[in-house]
């Protein structure tokens, strides 16, 4: 059994600051989930993986998400209508790929931004546009076919594309073309991926989100099959103080901040259970 991996879910801006808190408020108890030999990002949760294998103190990734709000920032609304749309797309079918067929109907056709200036976006968030030497596996969603993709260093896609591929939230963010075909949100399928660790020893999964809107089990019955098979795991979601900080909508920067202070807060307190699980 492989050892150590660090599974990041989807949770949009907020999620990406709270998940950063996490970490560094573990990092700060002497509870580093850096050294990961598997780090799995989804969503929010890549570009957080991106970061935190670029080599980038955590303590400096946490300094950036808490700092005050600027309202330049980009920000958008998953409105009550692109949510009944994805609700819609996956009743009355318990098939993966038909329900992400669907979905990817409704990022193919919606009217965004171009993908040209998504990508200037993850140009000034992403620490590093190369991609890290240690093993880092980024989840996205064909939106043609529906097949479930998984990128790596050694799929011969840059890094930003696999990143922005995963972010790219159906109805609100364009869908990234890589090699011809064109991929959504990996969040779309699962809102952690959390399967993929399976096979590894110890298991830290930080999930902003532990329900999504696709039809693969939830988060907790992913957990649940992980232990089943002999991995230890500990699953992190936001407590209450962390659910009013992330806010009604968020994709929205305001929470930001407040997002990354609570998840630090959370950090530090889950500390002494993650350490039995992680610590040698």
């Amino acid at each position: 059994m492989a050892d150590k991996a660090l599974v990041l879910g989807g949770g949009g801006l907020s999620g990406v600051a709270w998940e950063t808190g996490v970490l560094a408020g573990l990092a700060e108890q002497g509870v580093d989930l850096t050294d990961a030999d598997l780090v799995i990002g989804t969503s929010a949760g890549s570009l957080v993986g991106a970061d935190v294998r670029s080599g980038t103190d955590l303590a400096d990734l946490y300094k950036t998400q808490s700092a005050p709000f600027v309202r330049t920032e980009v920000s958008a609304k998953m409105g009550r209508g692109v949510l009944v749309k994805y609700g819609l797309a996956v009743a009355f079918t318990r098939k993966p790929a038909v329900a992400m067929r669907r979905v990817g109907s409704i990022a193919l056709r919606a009217k965004v931004e171009t993908e040209a200036e998504r990508r200037q976006v993850f140009e000034g968030r992403m620490k590093a546009l190369d991609w890290p030497a240690g093993d880092l596996k980024i989840t996205a969603v064909e939106a043609a076919t529906g097949k479930f993709t998984v990128f790596d260093q050694a799929s011969g896609v840059l890094l930003i594309d696999a990143v922005g591929a995963s972010c790219a939230v159906p109805g609100i963010w364009p869908p990234v073309t890589i090699d011809g075909a064109r991929y959504m949100d990996g969040g779309m399928r699962s809102a952690a991926n959390a399967d993929l660790a399976a096979g590894y020893k110890r298991v830290v999964v930080i999930a902003p989100l532990t329900q999504g809107f696709g039809p693969i089990a939830s988060v907790a019955s992913q957990v649940q099959q992980l232990r089943a098979s002999g991995s230890q795991v500990i699953l992190i979601k936001p407590d209450e103080a962390a659910l009013t900080a992330m806010g009604k909508n968020v994709l929205d920067p305001v929470y930001r901040p407040g997002s990354a202070q609570a998840g630090f807060t959370q950090g530090a307190a889950a500390a002494p259970s993650v350490a039995t699980v992680w610590s040698d």
